[in-house]
């Protein structure tokens, strides 16, 4: 069996550029994209709707939308829509959200299990073309169904992962998800409390965490010139450092880095301020956290979190060349 690869997509190509990489993706064998919906920049779903349209084979899913600015139904139709687009080849990827961004919109990220736990099953529910009610927290419907008049009305194969960081949210995750999206910016080693925590979730449930697909967001600065390899992927990994600490204290990054680098950074960071905390990080932390380097080093630095648990690595393209990254791993990364 090939391995399985996928692309991962923010917002630092023009869309016309993502079709085309998207396209080339496919051509090259990439089972997915996800395209990311994190800051306040691009959506997930117009690209989502762009790559649809232009590709016959490749799946398509948001990585990730979060579950407090769209209620359930808006989700479920969404969804549908895409999947009127793209029959069978678009994934739901959704995710709690981050603060400081929430409550800077005004967003107050309470109970955010349960509110989790709420969405996917009214967003489930109606995807497989259910009337329903539901009165929770966070989820009220009274005798709601996708009010599909036109088209197909068979329930839809729209799988539901969750991204998934912190112990509590990954158990949820085993015990209701489809799959997790595990993160980025994570070295491998975290890998093995993830799956411990999906096999808890998923035995309440009466499965397996090998029952539960685990694409991981694996971010990924190739170049011949290793050096600027490393520099390349030393930006992101410092915004992140001073923006989402849970994610990186999750990585085995030091409290004492992540305080040096808070005492830079503020939200939303200037360009001054990343440029001055890029010279905090060092190489070890950049290559722990992402697979950076040579073609050689990134692949062997796939092979480590594929071997951690992940099922299929979704790879972030950093640098100008991101057909180079996808030329690289057209043939796998099993060797």
């Amino acid at each position: 069996m090939a391995d399985r690869v996928a692309l991962y997509l923010q917002d630092a190509h023009s869309l016309p550029d993502a079709i085309q990489y998207v396209k080339h993706a496919e051509a090259r064998g990439f089972e997915a994209v996800w395209q990311a919906e994190s800051r306040l920049v691009r959506d997930a779903i117009v690209p989502m709707a762009a790559f649809a349209a232009t590709t016959s084979r490749i799946k398509i899913g948001s990585g990730v939308i979060n579950n407090w600015t769209r209620n359930a139904a808006v989700i479920a139709a969404t969804f549908l829509t895409l999947d009127d687009l793209a029959q069978d080849r678009i994934i739901c990827g959704i995710g709690a959200w981050w603060d400081p961004l929430a409550a800077k919109v005004g967003i107050k990220r309470d109970k955010p299990l349960l509110a989790m736990r709420e969405v996917v099953e009214v967003t489930r529910r109606l995807l497989n073309r259910e009337r329903v009610t539901f009165h929770g927290e966070f989820v009220h419907l009274d005798d709601v169904e996708l009010d599909v008049v036109h088209g197909r009305k068979e329930p839809r194969n729209v799988p539901i992962y969750i991204g998934a960081t912190g112990p509590k949210m990954m158990a949820l995750t085993g015990e209701i998800a489809d799959g997790v999206v595990l993160n980025y910016l994570v070295s491998p080693k975290y890998n093995e409390m993830a799956l411990e925590q999906l096999e808890i979730g998923a035995k309440l449930s009466g499965r397996s965490v090998l029952d539960i697909d685990r694409p991981q967001l694996v971010v990924c600065s190739v170049d011949s010139d290793r050096k600027k390899a490393l520099d390349g992927a030393r930006k992101l990994v410092t915004q992140y450092l001073g923006q989402q600490p849970h994610i990186m204290k999750a990585s085995g990054v030091s409290q004492d880095l992540l305080d040096e680098i808070g005492q830079v950074l503020t939200w939303p960071a200037t360009e001054e301020q990343i440029e001055e905390a890029m010279k905090l990080v060092p190489d070890d932390v950049v290559q722990m956290i992402t697979a950076s380097g040579t073609p050689e080093e990134v692949k062997a630095k796939v092979r480590e979190y594929v071997a951690s648990g992940a099922t299929c690595p979704i790879l972030y393209p950093l640098g100008d060349d991101v057909r180079l990254m996808i030329d690289t791993f057209a043939g796998g990364y099993s060797r």
